[in-house]
Formats: structure tokens, C-alpha cells, sequence
């Protein structure tokens, strides 16, 4: 048996086989992702591909013409009829869902051998490598960024290396061909999906090129010793396979594992290896299998496990890489092996995909950052559309979800009526918005997208109340509403506070961005945030309504997170109530999306115990499979990438925020995380935490600007100017208490 590699962070380590597609390892490129699982000597290798979306009749929707409705909408909802407001939101059609994301297929590894001894397999986040490996033999894939191929070594021994379609859910509807044969000296592997006549794509195509001691035999590939496996995939839009394109791609591509590994790190390690967290783990501990990370931490579910944190923390940044490239990650980032995937496996856009994005600035991961921006760029024509036929108005108006193929608003419901949720535009826009912030480049096109955003708002306000402020209506917060009488929620409302929030940002942004005041004025005339009885920050702007206080969204803490509008130093009552606001909500079905929003929320209102709290209900509910890609509920209820992705950004919030101007140093610091450093975040302002270390006494740090500047830094007691020359690195130390303090 070959030696294990040393303790490492930024490893995972089990010793038990993955019987289950839910626990496979992970390896991606932004475009294919592969999923490794199976014992020894039959493995499974499950091909995706971003764009593998099953045609459903929706890929030429189009927005409903509502316009001309707006005005009796309006009347209802604020004569108190809302549920018939919501009707009328709903469109004249049934609910109509995105294409759903599907897999590809599965390479099939089979053989035979003596008994299996000192068996592990492992995920090396450094260099994307999946390896399976015992006393008799090894395989190991990774697929490559810079050849755009997935690639396997094989040695173990004789073996036959097959592909099926025959994954869970499969539709009967979908037609696969698998087929071996050899051309030109060379043994290839081919699978064809043909998709039922549904108004979408023709179908998709994976192509495996077999190289070594190898013969074709019908639909499969007799493997004789070593080999080395590379694949390409394609979804095909018209009746023509490209089949030969692709065996000449394979054919030039190098034949050495080793070196294909060598081109592909560059464009891998770099990245991912920006950021780092140490919490002063010990070398036993990251020797740990992850099977007993997890178990430990489920044994003791009070505790937030520092081992389990750390890897954690470098998994997620991990799959986040690996899950973006031609689009930003899905709902299961880039990873799925079976044809039913939850909400269609899209793009859900009014909370989770900009959740899964919260750890990409501040990650040091441009990479995400720039495949968001092309999914946005695809699609802002679809928003235009959306605005004009929604509500008769110029600039952005952007859909709940997205299948990544248009940006049309189609997916409507009278609960679900999102023709009237406004903000899904300035709130993707964000991200971008944000790059702005942490890198300096400049805005480019995004300006005017953001410009645009105003202008919807602008068009969209048309309503004035008796005190002379605008009324947003319709209204609504995803994805609840203001109770009715038989306490049920009714969405169609006025003045959801994430819309107030938006429409104000938006309009100030526009008027930095172009100079003009109307932009001002109008958004002087918003109305003000509202405190209930309870001294909460209510849901809505609006008297008379009754929030859903056991809902899993929190879109009211908008102007807490992301946009820092509410925070203890600038508006400690409104922070105040928005804290009141977290500490009312009920956890309804303890949804992974809804507690690390809410983590990140009490994050920027500096509650360190309610981050933690937050994060106890991921890390300590079984919402973690052993590959580290987590659920969407407790006990590892649907494989969803939300946990896995969003958490990374909680850690960092919790240990350094900042703005132009200004930085925080452990804000919100965890009960337990005593000591740690975490090096090479990126900060809005072109701030780079070069080393932030922290111990029970002392809390140094070393910042790095890119431009010269006077920031203000505060640390847990205090803070102070400093003058930061661009380039230049600058120390700084800060007590972690105060004398005699406890």
C-alpha cells in the first residue's frame, strides 16, 4: 500500500467506500464536474455538464403582458383584497418550472482482484484530484481547466470500462446510445442522449478516448492494465452530432496523466490557494477521516468543531471554484447524479444563488465573480423584456429563478407571485457591484446595468401616500406575505423592506454613478423603516400587517446584509430592531439557505453567539454528505450546494468586515474559535488581509492596499487611523481584551 500524504486542511480522507451518489467526491472545471463513487472494483464516474438542461416547453417563454392590469392590482391590494391581487400576478397560465438540470451519464469501472486492504479514497482541494486507492491498485481523476477534458488514470489491474445512462429518475422519454469502437488506431467510448420533441436542445454527447492495452466489445471497452481515460462533453442544439471534432480533440490532447495535471494546476491551485484559515488544529485531528469529523461533531451537536469548521471552511471554497466557470454555480452547484432535481436544479435567484456568491469577493475568487457576470450579461436583455411587459416600464426587472438559458419571468403563482418582486435585479447586480469595491477595476457595462436598475424603480413609483412619500405596490418578500385572516400568508402586499432597501440603494448608487439629482430626490421620498410593537424591524413599510414570524426567509434584513445600510455604528436603533427582527424569526424548516442568511446577518450586527447558533443548525443537524457538499435540510434531506458554498463567507464575516474607509476586525468572533489566522481576503476599499491572527490576548493583523489611503480600523476594544501606503504591507496589533475584562 502506498504511504498516505500528510495531515492537510485542505484534504479530505475516507476510509469507507461511497455507496451512495450522494457521498461521491467532487472534482470540477467550471463546465464539467464529475462525481467518483462506488466500492473497488465497480466505480462509478458520473459525467455533468452546466448546461445539461432537460427541454420542458419553457425555454422560449415569455413574460406575461401585465401592464395594463397594474392599475386594478394596485387598487386591490391596498383596499385590502390582495389574495385576488395575487390572482391576477399569477398570469392566465399555470405554474410553468425551468428545464432541469440533469446528469450526463456514468463511466462504469469493473473488475476483479484479490481482497480489498488499507482502502481510502481522498479529495485534494489543492489540485482537484479524486483518488481511489488500496493494497491492489489506484485510480484517480480530476478534470482539467486548462484542456477542459475529465480525466482518469486507471491501475488496477484488468478491468472493463463501460458507460450507462440508467440513473435515478431517468424519463423514459430520453433515449441513450452507448456504443465502443476504434478508429484510426484509437478506442473510444461514446454516449448519446436524445431529449424527447419539447421545444429545447436535441440532446448531449460524451466522448471517451481509452488509452493503453484496450479492446472495443459492443457497448463496452476491455481494459487490460493501465490506462488513462479522457472525456469531452456537449449538449447538441440541432440534429448534427459533432462526434468527429471531438475524437480529434482527444487524439492531440497528451496522453500523460502527469502532464495533463501539470497544465491544468496553474489555472486550479492558484486560485483556490489565495485564501487560507488555520483554527489551530491539531495534526491528529486533520489526520481524520472525514467520516469521523462528521460523527464527532454529530455526537457533540452544541459544539461548533474547529477541525470540522476549518475543513469545512476550505471545502466550500473548494466546490465554489470548482462549481463556476461558464455559469456560477446551481442550486447543486455543478454536481448531481439523478434526474429529479429539487426546484429543477436552477438558478433560484431571490435568496440562494447570491448566498452561494457571498464567499466569492471576499474569497479571492474573481473566477465566480466573472462567471456571474456572464449569466447576468446572457440574460439582461430577457430583464428589459420583463420590465416592459410586467409593468410598462424601462430598465431591469429579473426573475426568481433561471435555468441559465434566458432571464425570462415566467414562473408564476398567486402564492408565488413574482411578477411583484422588484429587487431580484439590484440584488444580482450586487456581486458585481461589489468586485467594483474589493478590486477597483472599473464598472464597465455593470454601471450601466446598475444606472438601469434606478430607471426601473423610477418608472415603477408611481404611487404617492397621504404624507406625500411613494408606495411600492405591488409588493412582496420572497417567499411569504403579511397574514391574511385565517393566518396564512397572502403576498401581494405594499412595501416589502427588502424593496424600500433596494429602490433606495439603487437610486443613490445611480445618482454617484451619473450626477444627476432626480435620483436623489426620489429616493428622499422612500418611506422610512418600521419598527413594530415588538421593537422589530417589520417585513413591510406598512401599517396593519402581521408578519409569518416561522418563515425560512429573511429578506427584510436586506439593509443589514449585504447592503451595511443598518449597522450598529450608523444606526444603532435600526440595528437594534433588526437584531430583534433575527431573534423573532421561528427556524420554520431549518433550511440550510435560511440559517446562514440569517448567520450572516447577525454577523454584521456583531452577535457572535447568534452567528454560532446559526451555524449549530447546519454542522450539527447531519446536513453534511462525507464528500463535504451538503443538504438542504437536517438529516441530509436533498443535495444542495447552499451550506457548502455560503459558509465560508459566515467565517470570514465573523472574523473582518469592511467599506470604503472603514474595517472591523472580529466583529463577531465564535464562542470557542479562540485562536486562528486567516490569510488573504479581499475587502471592498482594495483591501487585502494579508495575515489576520488572533489568540485570547492579542488580536495583529497586516493589511495590504492597493491604493494609498486613511482607513479606520477597529479592533475588539478600540480603534484607530491609519495610513496605508498602496503596496505597502502595514502591521497592526490590537489588545483582545481589556485589562481585568472578562
Amino acid at each position: 500500500m502506498r504511504s498516505g500524504p500528510p495531515a492537510s486542511a485542505h484534504r479530505i480522507v475516507d476510509t469507507a467506500p461511497a455507496e451512495s451518489w450522494e457521498d461521491a467526491f467532487l472534482s470540477g472545471n467550471g463546465e464539467y464536474g464529475i462525481m467518483v463513487y462506488g466500492v473497488p472494483y465497480a466505480e462509478r464516474i458520473v459525467c455533468n455538464h452546466h448546461r445539461y438542461v432537460l427541454p420542458n416547453g419553457t425555454r422560449h417563454a415569455r413574460p406575461p403582458e401585465l401592464a395594463a392590469l397594474l392599475p386594478r392590482i394596485r387598487e386591490l391590494i391596498l383596499t385590502g383584497r390582495r389574495a385576488e391581487a395575487g390572482r391576477l400576478l399569477a398570469g392566465d397560465g399555470p405554474l410553468r418550472w425551468t428545464q432541469s438540470y440533469h446528469p450526463g451519464f456514468a463511466l462504469t469501472v469493473d473488475g476483479d482482484g484479490p481482497p480489498v486492504r488499507d482502502y481510502r479514497r481522498s479529495t485534494d482541494f489543492d489540485t482537484g484530484e479524486v483518488r481511489t486507492e488500496w493494497s491492489g491498485g489506484r485510480r484517480r481523476s480530476f478534470v482539467s481547466r486548462a484542456d477542459r477534458l475529465a480525466v482518469t488514470e486507471l491501475d488496477m489491474g484488468p478491468c472493463t470500462v463501460g458507460a450507462t445512462g440508467d440513473l435515478p429518475g431517468r424519463p423514459a422519454s430520453v433515449d441513450y446510445d452507448v456504443t465502443a469502437y476504434r478508429r484510426d488506431g484509437l478506442v473510444f467510448l461514446r454516449v448519446r442522449g436524445r431529449y424527447p420533441d419539447a421545444d429545447g436542445a436535441y440532446g448531449f454527447e460524451g466522448l471517451t478516448l481509452v488509452r493503453g492495452d484496450a479492446e472495443p466489445a459492443g457497448d463496452r471497452v476491455l481494459v487490460a492494465g493501465p490506462a488513462l481515460l479522457t472525456t469531452v462533453l456537449d449538449r447538441v442544439d440541432d440534429l448534427r452530432w459533432r462526434t468527429g471534432r471531438w475524437e480529434r480533440r482527444l487524439a492531440d490532447a497528451d496522453a500523460d496523466y502527469a502532464a495533463l495535471l501539470a497544465r491544468h494546476l496553474p489555472a486550479h491551485a492558484e486560485p483556490y490557494r489565495r485564501v487560507s484559515l488555520d483554527l489551530g488544529v491539531s495534526q491528529e485531528d486533520r489526520r481524520l477521516p472525514v467520516g469521523e469529523l462528521l460523527a464527532r461533531q454529530a455526537a457533540d451537536p452544541d459544539r461548533l468543531d474547529p477541525a470540522l469548521l476549518e475543513r469545512l471552511f476550505h471545502a466550500g471554497r473548494y466546490l465554489l471554484f470548482s462549481a463556476s466557470g461558464v455559469l456560477p454555480p446551481r442550486l447543486t452547484g455543478l454536481w448531481l447524479a439523478s434526474w429529479d432535481a429539487a426546484w429543477a436544479g436552477d438558478f433560484t435567484t431571490d435568496a440562494n444563488l447570491n448566498l452561494q456568491l457571498a464567499a466569492a469577493n471576499l474569497g479571492a475568487l474573481p473566477e465566480v465573480t466573472a462567471a456571474h457576470a456572464r449569466l447576468v450579461r446572457d440574460q439582461v436583455d430577457d430583464w428589459r423584456r420583463n420590465a416592459r411587459a410586467v409593468h410598462g416600464v424601462a430598465g431591469l426587472l429579473a426573475p426568481s429563478r433561471t435555468d441559465g438559458e434566458h432571464g425570462h419571468l415566467f414562473h408564476l403563482h398567486p402564492e408565488w407571485p413574482f411578477a411583484a418582486w422588484l429587487p431580484g435585479a439590484h440584488w444580482l447586480l450586487l456581486p458585481l457591484y461589489e468586485h467594483h469595491l474589493v478590486t477597483g477595476e472599473p464598472l464597465g457595462e455593470v454601471a450601466g446595468w446598475l444606472v438601469e436598475v434606478a430607471e426601473f424603480f423610477a418608472g415603477f413609483l408611481t404611487v404617492t401616500g397621504d404624507d406625500g412619500r411613494l408606495v411600492i405596490v405591488p409588493s412582496y418578500s420572497a417567499e411569504t406575505g403579511p397574514l391574511g385572516p385565517d393566518d396564512r400568508p397572502v403576498p401581494a402586499a405594499v412595501n416589502a423592506t427588502m424593496d424600500v432597501a433596494a429602490a433606495r440603494h439603487a437610486l443613490t448608487l445611480a445618482a454617484a454613478l451619473t450626477g444627476e439629482d432626480r435620483w436623489s430626490a426620489l429616493a428622499a421620498r422612500l418611506p422610512d423603516y418600521v419598527v413594530d410593537g415588538r421593537g422589530a424591524l417589520a417585513e413591510w413599510a406598512w401599517p396593519g400587517y402581521r408578519a409569518d414570524d416561522d418563515h425560512r426567509h429573511v429578506s427584510h434584513l436586506y439593509p443589514v446584509w449585504p447592503l451595511d445600510e443598518i449597522n450598529p455604528d450608523d444606526t444603532p436603533e435600526l440595528a437594534a430592531a433588526a437584531h430583534r427582527a433575527l431573534t423573532v424569526r421561528g427556524d420554520e424548516n431549518l433550511s440550510a439557505h435560511g440559517s446562514l442568511h440569517r448567520a450572516l446577518a447577525a454577523a454584521r450586527l456583531r452577535d457572535g453567539d447568534l452567528v454560532a447558533a446559526n451555524l449549530r443548525k447546519i454542522v450539527g443537524a447531519d446536513m453534511f454528505f462525507r464528500s463535504l457538499m451538503s443538504a438542504h435540510n437536517p438529516g441530509r434531506v436533498t443535495y444542495n450546494a447552499d451550506a457548502a458554498h455560503t459558509l465560508p463567507a459566515v467565517l470570514v464575516e465573523s472574523l473582518v468586515q469592511a467599506r470604503p474607509g472603514l474595517l472591523r476586525l472580529l466583529p463577531a468572533r465564535l464562542p470557542g474559535l479562540d485562536a486562528g489566522v486567516l490569510r488573504g481576503v479581499t475587502l471592498p476599499g482594495r483591501l487585502t488581509v494579508e495575515e489576520l491572527a488572533w489568540t485570547a490576548t492579542r488580536v495583529t493583523v497586516r493589511l495590504t492596499s492597493a491604493v494609498g489611503q486613511r482607513v479606520h480600523v477597529t479592533g475588539p476594544h478600540g480603534g484607530v487611523d491609519v495610513d496605508l501606503p498602496a503596496g505597502v504591507p502595514v502591521d497592526l496589533t490590537f489588545p483582545a481584551r481589556l485589562p481585568g475584562g472578562a
